[in-house]
């Protein structure tokens, strides 16, 4: 168990969340994910760095270029010339604007007088133009626990890829606000509750965009000795203080490699043998096959490289993750071979051919030349950042929480001004108009006390999709209780037997729901009549209309005196049963009376009309 104190975890988050907007942010187009299928055409690009004003090239930037990457866009009828970067951008979406600001206010934040646009230098082919544009909106704010929030910014959203170097321009450009704290958290379980908190601010202004991939954290660890490494993308909220823990194992991990390393008088060979003759009788199918294998010797090495860092991660693997900025698929270290086709005697051979001793490692990377020499420099790259301990990087988030390295953390000279966007004023009684919305913690509680709903059921509601239908509900005389449990457990429920759900639309579900009120059909019919209102979606009629078809399919009205009858000829089909178990058969002849009215009639009504039969049999 790891004392996060002793080791001087700091911690930071930033989370972007998309805002839902009518519009894009920098465009008039809609904020509509299409499938890839629809898409319109396609076209190509190639992106570079540029200088910065000062003459420089952000290293990250740099990075990204090591390779000559060709990119492809997917487009639509629903994106613009904007969005191909063939046309300056439109002014700022105020909406987008506007719920940034909303946002700032609820997090005690003080706003910039002027919001100004900046270029963010982003080459990966995320962005069509080879950046990205942001803007700060505010500064300062706090949260509940005492740690700070120092910006908030409004910047558009990035393409979405398709697969490696395809990209689909339809997310182009979605408002997406970015919200970073301090390093203020100290243990992986405060980073999530951080990160918690502020995930239900935004939700409580119901304007923000819900569903897989609408919310990405990214989290910044450190601990002492080490560096502050940033981990990109990580989506989902449980996974948050695993992502942590996992990623002060691997400091604590490299720092413990850095000091054996040290002990050991360790150094890495810059000098690059060429072994593609040792190995051309090779059954390995991956060197058979490759024009060029290059190696590289790490004097002290030995055991090292294959030390597990992280849960499926080695020291290896951060080799193998720089190698693959060259357009190599990874690396083959003498800490894992012999395996992979590799024999003992051919790993033998190489030891001697580049002079390794027992002490030392030996990395071999296969390509073709270019690619395979520029793979061997980043080998030797990050063996020489392992003698100094943990890189500065940013990184990736693989599944269950361990990361890989992306780029080098950007520096100043990512950030230069755009020129084609006017600044924003934020004057004082802008400001003041801002309307800060109920906290869906509060609603959870004024949902307890108004509607009489139990804490775990209100919570749900609150932070629930279907809050909006559910408050309509209400407002249309619907009983909470029922629309709660409808909402939620019915519809999950049904959803999770196979029933499409999501066919069922919103003013069907509320037409349902008031004829349920009204004594039209019972509660016990709801389930079977939401079945059959997802089976004949998008058929003809208004949503009342085949609401009204559906109960009189599977919920006919049944009169008062048609139960009395219904309850007294079961019971007296029934009746030695019911005289052995008195009003124990209650429960039992509840279930043959309700699988026969269908759910027509409620179940209190049923129950009473029941129990008085009971008693008029037993007297």
């Amino acid at each position: 168990m790891m004392n996060y104190q002793e080791l001087g975890l700091k911690a930071g988050i930033e989370i972007h969340q998309q805002l839902d907007t009518a519009e894009k942010l920098f465009c008039r187009c809609p904020t509509l994910l299409r499938d890839t299928a629809e898409r319109s055409g396609e076209f190509h690009r190639y992106l570079r760095a540029t200088e910065s004003e000062l003459g420089e090239i952000d290293r990250a930037a740099r990075e990204e270029m090591r390779l000559v990457r060709k990119f492809c866009y997917y487009t639509y009828d629903t994106v613009c010339l904007v969005e191909h970067d063939e046309e300056p951008p439109t002014p700022m979406n105020p909406e987008a604007l506007e719920v940034c600001l909303t946002i700032a206010k609820m997090l005690g934040m003080t706003p910039v007088e002027q919001v100004h646009t900046m270029r963010k230098l982003v080459i990966d082919g995320s962005n069509t133009s080879g950046f990205q544009r942001t803007a700060l909106v505010a500064l300062s704010g706090s949260l509940p626990d005492g740690c700070l929030i120092e910006t908030i910014c409004l910047e558009e959203e990035a393409a979405q890829r398709v697969e490696d170097e395809i990209f689909s321009l339809d997310r182009l450009g979605i408002p997406l606000i970015e919200i970073t704290t301090a390093p203020c958290m100290h243990t992986p379980e405060a980073v999530q509750q951080v990160a918690g908190h502020i995930g239900m601010v935004l939700r409580s202004t119901g304007r923000v965009k819900r569903g897989l991939g609408t919310i990405r954290q990214d989290v910044n660890v450190s601990i002492a000795d080490g560096a502050r490494v940033e981990i990109k993308g990580v989506q989902e909220l449980d996974l948050i203080a695993e992502v942590v823990r996992r990623e002060v194992e691997r400091q604590v991990g490299l720092l413990a490699i850095r000091d054996a390393l040290r002990e050991r008088g360790a150094r890495v060979d810059h000098t690059v043998v060429d072994v593609t003759a040792l190995f051309s009788g090779t059954a390995s199918a991956i060197l058979k096959k490759a024009k060029s294998i290059l190696a590289v010797r790490l004097y002290g090495f030995a055991g090292l490289v294959g030390r597990e860092i992280q849960p499926g991660r080695r020291l290896g693997s951060e080799m193998s993750d720089y190698a693959k900025k060259c357009g190599v698929g990874g690396i083959f270290h003498t800490d894992e071979l012999p395996a992979y086709g590799v024999t003992a005697d051919e790993v033998a051979c190489l030891r001697e051919f580049v002079g390794a001793g027992e002490n030392d490692a030996v990395v071999i990377v296969a390509a073709t030349r270019q690619r395979a020499g520029c793979a061997a420099e980043q080998v030797m790259i990050r063996a020489e950042m392992a003698l100094s301990g943990v890189p500065e990087e940013t990184r990736k988030m693989l599944e269950e929480g361990s990361t890989a390295y992306m780029r080098p953390l950007p520096g100043a000279a990512r950030m230069y001004p755009e020129t084609d966007v006017f600044e924003v004023e934020i004057d004082a009684a802008r400001w003041e108009r801002i309307v800060v919305p109920e906290l869906l913690t509060d609603r959870a509680e004024r949902f307890v006390r108004e509607f009489g709903l139990d804490e775990t059921l209100a919570r749900q509601v609150a932070f629930s999709e279907r809050l909006p239908m559910f408050e309509k509900a209400v407002a249309a005389g619907v009983r909470p209780t029922t629309a709660a449990r409808t909402l939620l457990a019915t519809c999950r429920e049904l959803a999770r037997d196979g029933v499409a759900v999501g066919r069922v639309s919103e003013d069907e579900l509320l037409a349902l729901l008031s004829a349920v009120e009204a004594g039209r059909a019972a509660k016990e019919a709801i389930p079977d009549l939401i079945t059959e209102l997802a089976r004949t979606a998008g058929g003809d009629g208004a949503p009342l209309d085949r609401v009204d078809a559906a109960i009189e399919k599977m919920a006919p009205a049944v009169s008062e005196a048609d139960v009395e009858a219904i309850v007294r000829r079961i019971v007296a089909e029934r009746e030695a049963f019911a005289r052995e178990k008195g009003m124990g058969a209650l429960g039992p002849l509840m279930g043959i009376v309700m699988q026969e009215i269908r759910g027509s009639v409620d179940g209190k009504v049923v129950s009473e009309t029941l129990r008085r039969e009971l008693k008029r049999l037993l007297a």
